[in-house]
């Protein structure tokens, strides 16, 4: 299976820490050869949803488009392109959870409509891709903006910092608490630091615009963080 990756920064970083020995793979710089591999991983495509266009009319291609920052199903609509991919589906792409070994992924509904009368065959080439990728297992979720891991992970990282601000806590003490209190491997603040805070605060103005949930309003001290990062 002829696999092609594009993509950037820590989500590249992260991809080649988990993919290392997979000689498989071939790291590109652009859309351009897309049509002549089995699969075409787009580890930045929700950071530039208009490259749709360049996997439209392409039939044989499977393609993994980073589906955090957008709603794939919206993206696709918003592109208007009349033949998207035949074969395409969403992944988690931050940095750090690309390693687990657990292959997230969200099926669209242009796609599970289209696929309805051959979904074995379409769950077979997913499972087939997962095996070549190597992850253990896969978890399919909703087609929706952020998926699962990145968007829960998200919420709790402007909650921490929501309690940092009020002075109830320091983040030291809250990613102590949290790895004690609920088992979960890293704190918020330690996450911070492997996704980037301006990945967080991308994650968390996505969801706000799209759910428009309080729960995903960006704290003020999150916020000021994020604009100090720029100015650094």
């Amino acid at each position: 299976m002829k696999i092609a990756v594009l993509g950037t920064g820590k989500k590249l970083d992260s991809w080649k820490e988990k993919h290392s020995l997979n000689s498989s793979i071939t790291y590109v710089q652009d859309t351009q050869s897309c049509g002549d591999y089995d699969v075409f991983v787009d580890l930045n495509f929700d950071e530039s949803p208009k490259r749709i266009a360049d996997y439209a009319n392409s039939d044989n291609t499977f393609f993994l488009l980073s589906a955090n920052l957008v709603n794939l199903d919206q993206a696709i609509f918003d592109s208007q392109i009349k033949n998207p991919p035949k074969y395409a589906i969403g992944i988690c792409a931050f940095p750090h959870l690309i390693e687990r070994n657990t292959f997230e992924i969200c099926i669209p509904n242009y796609i599970s409509l289209q696929h309805d009368h051959d979904i074995h065959s379409f769950t077979e080439r997913i499972e087939s891709i997962r095996l070549s990728l190597g992850y253990e297992k896969t978890q399919r979720v909703q087609s929706r903006t952020g998926l699962v891991t990145a968007r829960v992970l998200c919420m709790i990282i402007n909650e921490a910092y929501y309690t940092v601000q009020e002075g109830t806590a320091n983040k030291k003490d809250i990613d102590t608490a949290m790895k004690l209190g609920t088992n979960y491997p890293k704190g918020p603040f330690e996450y911070v630091n492997i996704f980037g805070i301006d990945l967080v605060y991308k994650q968390l103005e996505a969801l706000f615009e799209d759910t428009k949930e309080e729960r995903y309003k960006i704290c003020s001290l999150l916020k000021s963080e994020y604009q100090n990062s720029i100015l650094l």
